[in-house]
């Protein structure tokens, strides 16, 4: 028996249902579901992600069974919408469309009005008596299989339309007549047979291979390729292909095409949200060449499609209990449905929509902490607008993405890019985006276009990426030749400040303050949720008293990493530092450390007091002491004069500490070993500062951490100087303050010694960004020179300095919580390196039983949520 590769939907019956996107695509498993439900959906069928896969592997072949079974869907379409394809008096007109498994709007190609030829031309005509319609779908199907399948620019095409338009004198497509139209598809074939050096095909069944053929091409392209990377799509994936009946919303003014959204994807309000164009096709809404009318006022102009479309998206949003994103077309008053999908939406419009429709009834509280995208509520801990600023607004565009952007004027991706490298901070200013403007968008500020409305391509990838947006500001003229853009009589020029607010569409000229968000209303009550079906603890990396203030703010419950050696850097104190380290003897290394001393002591309590009542991970002195010496020849200088040590004694100093590779040299507890008056100093400072502390109240719970341990008797050594300062520290204050010794695993020894390390360790921290230099013998600093042509290649799955390498840094891992739990079962676990903030490292954390994650202040609410998630993901399993 034959694989299948192919299935049908059509007249309410179909192959397929909403569970099968992993081989039919998100829009082919949703046109089946659709079907199914009783919506009306033009009949086609759907080449399963399969083929795409077989394709590749083939050398952009197709399966053998494949030809046959297109042929046989064929006919069942054929049969539904009771047309022919190719036929002379009644042709089936054909669309083809692209459909991967996770939403990737724009980055993949689509055809429309497949099977026109100038015999079926004829016969539309005759049949619709509407030659203006059929010959600009005529025009339209040149363009896009020109294009799409042939290679020819898109800019080819739009040069020989905007020089007809000129030298008509108008403005819109929509108004060339039919006889301009007839020309242009004569001139479009002419101008497809100059750069491809053949005719355009008029077999129906070549261009619809042809058309299938571009389709899986197109998930190859570097635009795809980009996205995908962008948003953590796997390249294995392949799209799905969707072949489709048409049907036409530029018929003329009692047809229309739309894209809707059964709620508003920016806010999250509950109200129907979109737009549509009269008398015209699909693209033209998304892509942006016309500025659409909002959704409402269709009821005016059409008020019975209107009140199908709104039971229609009512219906499709309770049946899969979120908020849809759907394209739609209305032919001479009746509607179709396109596609549906889950729709895109910012962060905050995530929450809002999560928590509304737990009130609704629609989902129960676990289903909408499930809902919500971890990483996406990166979206809501960035500055808005100060209201205490002057706006002074140059003009108003369409809101299409929230938050403030400041940045400097750039006109093209490219310069985003370049420009981004540079360490500038940018916004992309354009008449339109296009699919291959998707590296530059990802590293911008914020996205301004004079055309498009807010379900165009700029709006749909802003939202997802979480750039401010502000689309369809018809009062710009750019011109990107003086790359600058007017608006009445000011001028803005490439590298000029401007300032976007994507919540009010509002464009400012110059650099605006901003303020940091305020994290309340649903978003605090959706995270209440969060807390009461979360496991492991979230804690934060901070070094200072206002990271630890953040921290605590965004819901930290303690400091899983407090990096000593950030605070030797402040002020004047990295001169006491320094007179430490050129000290000849011991007697001057405890002068200059008893200078340091009430320094560290008093950067202790600020962080003890924010965190009054949690526990705070302190990490001892880590980094080599060749760090926090001068290097240049003036720096030198400088140093000589100011603590009275010759230039020549330095750079003898800076020799003798020199190692060709310092992060495996002499750093972490190595130099505590060498030097122990320096843990000693840090202890006690520890201590005083959380003694001090219980003097007025405040509760502090010191974690003394001693880092880089792979021998259970370095940390036995040190561990047994550090108990002997606190304990001195205690007796003479005379308060009992809890502490803790413990150690950052880092090395792989560390792991696989962990049995024996834990006997001295009341706790043990994975430092996953050390432990995966050493694990793959790859500089975190350098790797980035090779790792993304790893990545790229399909060497590795991800950046391992991003995401855990489960196999390996993983699997030493899962043999340290094992071997350690062993010998002291109730010894804290934890991870502090910055995958603590990943969500798929922090459910990975989660399956190791870790008691805790360590990250960054603003990443706290994305761990805690991930935390959450990866609870009750393992529950319901």
């Amino acid at each position: 028996m034959s694989k299948k590769y192919v299935y049908t939907f059509g007249g309410g019956k179909a192959e397929a249902d909403a569970t099968m996107k992993n081989l039919l695509g998100g829009k082919g498993a949703n046109l089946a579901e659709m079907n199914q439900i009783g919506l009306p959906v033009p009949a086609g069928f759907t080449i399963s992600t399969e083929v795409c896969t077989y394709y590749y592997e083939h050398g952009k072949s197709y399966p053998p069974e494949l030809e046959q079974q297109v042929k046989a869907a064929i006919a069942n379409v054929e049969k539904v919408m009771d047309a022919t394809f190719g036929d002379t008096e009644n042709p089936l007109l054909l669309s083809v469309r692209s459909g991967a498994r996770v939403s990737m709007p724009g980055m993949m190609d689509t055809v429309l009005n497949l099977g026109l030829n100038q015999t079926t031309l004829q016969a539309i005509i005759k049949k619709t008596d509407n030659p203006r319609f059929a010959y600009d779908s005529y025009r339209r199907f040149i363009q896009m299989y020109g294009n799409v399948v042939l290679g020819v620019e898109h800019h080819s095409f739009e040069e020989i339309i905007t020089e007809m338009k000129t030298k008509k004198g108008v403005k819109l497509d929509t108004d060339l007549d039919v006889d301009d139209l007839k020309l242009l598809a004569e001139q479009f074939k002419a101008e497809v047979k100059k750069c491809i050096g053949r005719d355009f095909p008029e077999d129906p069944k070549e261009q619809l291979w042809g058309g299938i053929s571009a389709v899986f091409t197109s998930w190859q392209t570097e635009r795809a390729i980009a996205y995908r990377k962008l948003n953590d799509i796997p390249h294995n994936w392949g799209t799905a292909v969707n072949v489709q009946a048409m049907v036409y919303g530029n018929m003329g003014d009692d047809s229309a095409t739309g894209v809707c959204f059964t709620r508003d994807p920016s806010t999250g309000e509950n109200k129907f949200y979109g737009e549509y164009l009269i008398n015209a096709q699909g693209e033209d809404v998304v892509a942006g060449v016309r500025t659409p009318n909002e959704i409402t006022q269709l009821q005016g102009e059409m008020p019975e499609a209107y009140a199908d479309l709104v039971k229609a998206y009512q219906k499709l949003e309770h049946h899969y209990k979120d908020m849809q994103d759907i394209e739609f077309t209305i032919q001479q008053g009746k509607l179709w449905m396109l596609q549906t999908r889950n729709g895109k939406r910012t962060a905050a419009a995530a929450v809002r929509i999560a928590v509304e429709m737990v009130k609704e009834k629609i989902l129960s509280q676990k289903e909408a902490i499930l809902r919500v995208d971890p990483a996406s509520l990166d979206q809501l801990l960035h500055p808005r607008i100060d209201p205490k600023v002057d706006r002074n607004v140059l003009c108003k565009g369409l809101p299409a993405s929230p938050g403030a952007a400041v940045g400097k004027v750039v006109f093209s991706a490219s310069d985003a890019e370049a420009w981004d490298e540079r360490g500038e901070k940018v916004i992309l200013v354009r008449i339109e985006t296009s699919p291959d403007d998707i590296k530059g968008m990802a590293v911008v500020q914020g996205i301004l276009t004079s055309r498009g409305g807010m379900t165009s391509h700029a709006a749909v990838v802003a939202r997802g990426m979480g750039k401010t947006c502000v689309a369809g500001c018809g009062a710009l003229h750019i011109d990107y030749k003086t790359k600058q853009f007017m608006v009445g009589e000011t001028v803005v020029k490439e590298g000029d400040f401007i300032t976007l607010d994507g919540s009010k569409g509002e464009i400012m000229v110059g650099a605006l303050a901003t303020i940091d968000p305020e994290l309340s209303g649903e978003f605090g009550e959706f995270m209440e949720w969060v807390e009461a079906h979360r496991k492991m603890a979230v804690r934060a990396n901070a070094d200072s008293p206002h990271d630890a203030e953040v921290a605590r703010k965004f819901g930290a419950t303690g400091i899983g990493l407090c990096r000593t050696e950030h605070m030797f850097f402040e002020g004047d104190r990295i001169d006491s530092v320094r007179e430490m380290i050129l000290s000849s003897t011991r007697e001057g290394m405890a002068k200059a450390l008893a200078k340091l001393e009430p320094m560290q002591r008093q950067d202790f309590k600020g962080i003890f007091k924010a965190m009054d009542g949690y526990p705070v991970t302190v990490r001892l002195l880590d980094p080599p002491l060749h760090e926090f010496l001068p290097h240049t020849e003036n720096e030198m200088v400088e140093l000589s004069q100011k603590i009275g040590v010759s230039v020549d004694v330095l750079k003898k100093k800076a020799g003798e500490l020199h190692e060709f590779n310092p992060m495996l040299g002499h750093r972490g507890c190595r130099l505590g070993i060498t030097f122990p008056e320096i843990y000693e100093m840090q202890t006690r400072a520890i201590m005083e500062a959380a003694c001090e502390l219980a003097g007025e109240g405040v509760k502090a719970i010191p974690e003394i951490e001693i880092p880089l341990v792979s021998l259970p008797e370095e940390i036995k050594f040190l561990r047994e100087r550090c108990e002997k300062v606190a304990q001195a520290v205690i007796q003479a204050s005379g308060h009992d303050v809890h502490y803790t010794i413990g150690t950052m695993i880092e090395l792989p020894r560390a792991c696989v010694a962990a049995g024996q390390i834990v006997e001295y360790a009341d706790f043990m921290s994975f430092g996953t960004n050390d432990l995966t230099q050493t694990t793959f013998g790859f500089s975190r600093d350098d790797s980035g020179k090779f790792l993304e042509e790893y990545v790229d290649n399909h060497i590795l799955p991800q950046d391992p300095f991003i995401s855990i390498d489960e196999n390996g840094v993983g699997l030493l891992m899962e043999i340290a919580v094992e071997r350690a739990r062993a010998k002291k079962p109730n010894v804290d676990f934890g991870i502090c390196g910055e995958h603590g903030g990943d969500p798929k490292s922090v459910e990975f954390c989660h399956k190791l039983g870790l008691n805790y994650v360590s990250c960054s202040p603003f990443r706290v609410p994305i761990a805690r949520l991930a935390a959450a998630q990866a609870n009750l993901k393992q529950s319901t399993h």
